[in-house]
């Protein structure tokens, strides 16, 4: 797969989309259009659910060892052309293409592989006689057909995190990626077709409405999403019609609270790292400081330093660029508007600019003099910008951290092992880390509470999500 006029992938190949309206994909770096993508119809989804059911009737029925060996051979392929799917994903993004193998794609194999073994790690209750004369026992299957969409921060990565379990399980997929970002997923259901029977993986192209009717259709059983809450609140009230389960992997507004005890400089550079990795495009990224105001005034020039050496954007093929453009000229704009709209008491200590007059690109900036209830903190900016608040006690940096309607992940340093403890039972969010920022691994859950949605990616609760499960009881005497 590569760029120009691209195709829907359906049924195990390729086929022109059904109606005639296309959209142009833009480099955001340059800001010239490369290729075209179709924009599915009703004809188009119908086409791809009718493939999925098909499709489920034999894969819903295969054994998980034969799952498993097709996703590791799927791992293995995406690993031998690693380096085809980061210019793929750097065409589509932007991205520094440099560290994209190591930093996304090789993540990408690896949650492969843990979902290839979790389709042999099946949980569930010990048969026994739960009630005198029968035993009972638990079937874990498949959903069905599942219908996902996925955004265009990670266009592979969520990608891989949606389709993954959800196959290891047993299930049938209709994905659609961003209106912006299709090339790496395309390409992965191309290879996937090369060890999975046709209709199990399908893509299809298209623009809101696109996945609108995708998560509509009357087809699928389960439907997921990666996305913002809007979209999400419109997907649940729309499943809600229907009773289809629903999987939301939501918006996050991730604090970083700095207490005074803490190793100061490490705690400013992986901030830094956390708040600007992928242009700040992040769920998880640190996007709010909470600094204890005794070295408040000391941290945020360290901020400032560090963001000035380690945070340098600029094209996906230049040296030593951290990060690349926003995705796309709505979300410039949208970063943009936050910086517009500042209130007075606001200072911008580095950054508040759009860089070049070429590509969206934006750099990298530190906000003080916030105040709680401001929009810049309560609201997600989705770009390279962190804001400052102080706290004076505990109880203080608490409040501040939990309020907010997001609760994806957050973040303390410190050097005091019990306040450490205490703040990672108290910090309302789904994922807490102590003295760092931002690493995943396959094997632990990722997902959120409030409006950050529900459900769980990564890990065996991730593929747990993906089936249902079954009592069986059989009398014995």
């Amino acid at each position: 797969m590569s760029s120009g006029t691209l195709r829907n992938f359906i049924d195990g190949d390729y086929v022109e989309a059904r109606g005639d309206t296309g959209q142009d994909l833009i480099d955001p770096a340059t800001e010239e259009v490369y290729g075209v993508s179709p924009v599915a119809t009703e004809a188009d989804l119908d086409h791809a659910y009718r493939a999925a059911s098909d499709a489920f009737e034999t894969w819903g029925q295969v054994a998980p060892s034969e799952r498993q060996l097709a996703l590791f051979r799927i791992a293995d392929a995406m690993e031998s052309r690693a380096e085809e799917f980061a210019d793929l994903e750097s065409q589509d993004t932007g991205k520094p293409r440099a560290t994209l193998v190591a930093d996304e794609i090789m993540q990408s194999v690896d949650q492969l592989r843990f979902f290839a073994g979790a389709a042999r790690n099946l949980e569930g209750r010990s048969a026994g006689e739960y009630l005198a004369g029968h035993t009972s026992f638990v079937r874990r299957e498949p959903i069905g057909v599942v219908g996902q969409v996925t955004p265009w921060n990670y266009p592979l990565n969520m990608a891989v995190w949606k389709v993954a379990p959800a196959i290891a399980a047993g299930n049938t997929v209709v994905l659609k990626p961003s209106d912006t970002t299709p090339l790496s997923t395309l390409r992965l259901a191309e290879v996937a077709a090369e060890f999975l029977p046709a209709g199990v993986l399908n893509v299809v192209t298209g623009d809101r409405g696109t996945g609108a009717a995708l998560l509509e259709h009357p087809t699928p059983q389960m439907v997921a999403i990666t996305g913002s809450v809007r979209a999400g609140m419109e997907v649940a009230r729309a499943a809600a019609s229907d009773l289809k389960r629903v999987h939301l992997e939501l918006g996050g507004k991730a604090p970083a609270i700095v207490f005074a005890d803490a190793d100061l400089q490490g705690a400013a550079e992986g901030i830094v790292a956390a708040a600007y990795f992928n242009a700040g495009q992040d769920c998880t990224a640190a996007t709010r400081v909470i600094v204890h105001e005794s070295v408040h005034d000391e941290f945020v020039s360290m901020l400032a330093a560090a963001t000035a050496s380690n945070a340098r954007t600029g094209g996906p093929r230049e040296d030593g660029v951290l990060y690349g453009p926003l995705n796309n000229a709505n979300q410039l704009a949208h970063v943009s508007g936050f910086i517009d709209r500042l209130p007075a008491h606001a200072d911008i200590a580095i950054g508040g600019r759009r860089q070049g007059s070429r590509g969206y690109f934006w750099e990298a900036t530190v906000v003080t003099g916030l105040r709680q209830d401001d929009e810049a903190v309560q609201r997600e900016i989705f770009g390279p910008v962190l804001t400052v608040q102080s706290f004076r006690d505990d109880a203080e940096a608490l409040a501040m951290a939990n309020g907010v309607d997001y609760a994806l992940a957050a973040s303390a340093w410190t050097s005091d092992h019990t306040r450490a403890m205490r703040f990672a039972k108290h910090l309302d969010f789904g994922c807490v880390w102590i003295n760092t920022h931002i690493p995943f691994v396959s094997d632990m859950p990722h997902g959120g509470f409030k409006h950050s949605g529900y459900g769980k990616d990564l890990s065996n609760y991730g593929f747990e999500d993906y089936t249902r499960i079954k009592h069986v009881m059989s009398r014995i005497g």
